[in-house]
């Protein structure tokens, strides 16, 4: 669990950066305007900046253990329960995402009713649990961790088509690139 919340950690860190270098200040969100945080550090115009604050809540997440009776691997448990930040563009390989990020206490309560959602679904369709960490610009396709491997594959939910990316979550988030402005950041 540390080693996945180590491996978040350093790579939010290289995106903060990567901001400040590119933009001379914190990463800046146009679709979290106006949406409170602990991580608003500033509002310009039409957008918030913001920096990864720790996460305030017990690090659980018990209500889809709960709701479904499962099992939750660790490491996904410490993907969405770190911090609190804003989504953060990353490319991976040569397809481009948006890792997901809970960004206030209300954020995480809807994020657990939607993994439930995508479990759910995953059960009725008698598929590997999966529970999504990114989304990309295909509608069709999303970056999830499987519950039983710990591997981070690509998937469309409702098919059974996946392709595996990484073996766990650690190599997966040190081998993103920050996107900032449509440019990968290389370091």
């Amino acid at each position: 669990m540390q080693r996945a919340a180590d491996a978040l950690f350093e790579f939010t860190t290289r995106y903060c950066a990567a901001w400040q270098q590119h933009t001379g200040h914190a990463p800046a969100s146009q679709a979290l305007a106006g949406v409170p945080s602990p991580c608003m550090v500033a509002t310009q115009r039409d957008e918030v900046w913001w920096l990864p604050q720790p996460f305030s809540l017990p690090a659980t997440l018990e209500a889809i253990k709960r709701a479904l009776d499962i099992q939750l691997q660790a490491d996904i448990t410490a993907f969405y329960t770190t911090q609190f930040a804003g989504d953060m563009t990353a490319r991976f390989v040569q397809r481009e995402l948006s890792l997901l990020q809970v960004w206030s206490e209300e954020d995480f309560l809807r994020l657990q009713e939607n993994l439930i959602g995508h479990l759910v679904m995953k059960r009725r369709l008698k598929q590997t649990p999966t529970l999504f960490i990114a989304t990309t610009d295909l509608e069709q396709e999303i970056v999830s961790f499987c519950n039983l491997t710990g591997e981070i594959i690509l998937e469309q939910p409702g098919s059974k088509k996946r392709e595996t990316f990484a073996e766990n979550i650690q190599i997966f988030l040190r081998n993103l690139q920050p996107v900032i402005g449509g440019v990968a950041e290389i370091g």
